[in-house]
């Protein structure tokens, strides 16, 4: 064999068992479904600093939950049919602004999926399931 063809045939085995690798770990990746971080409420309650102001015009300012939130739909924590639109009920943000705290609705009433963001580390830190009382309610 000359020089030429031991190179071709030396890039082409190169060629293939990159490729293989690569679809290995391809493959891989799409079988592990990432699982949501349900908080504590310790947790959840530690990241209760300071006083926590509602974000006016959620939509603009709000850290982006919309991967997150297709991850809940899909471990079944909200419910797959739900309004995009009507999902967001409130967005509070410490004075600090160490994190975030977005409320959304679920089907039952004075019940939330509270998503808990860093914004220092800027990646979400889990959920929590808040039930609101009614006492809450009373004026």
């Amino acid at each position: 064999m000359s020089i030429d063809k031991l190179i071709h045939l030396h890039f082409l085995s190169l060629y293939v068992a990159v490729l293989i690798i690569f679809l290995i770990v391809l493959y891989k990746k799409m079988r592990v479904k990432k699982i949501p971080k349900k908080l504590t409420q310790e947790k959840y309650n530690a990241t209760l600093i300071g006083k926590m102001v509602e974000i006016e015009e959620p939509e603009k300012n709000m850290f982006n939950i919309w991967p997150y939130v297709n991850i809940l739909k899909r471990v079944e924590i909200l419910p797959k049919k739900s309004n995009e639109r009507e999902l967001v009920y409130k967005v509070y943000r410490n004075l600090e602004e160490k994190y975030e705290h977005i409320l959304l609705t679920t089907e039952k009433e004075n019940h939330y999926v509270v998503i808990v963001v860093n914004l220092i580390k800027n990646k979400i830190k889990g959920y929590f399931p808040l039930e609101l009382k009614n006492e809450y309610y009373k004026k």
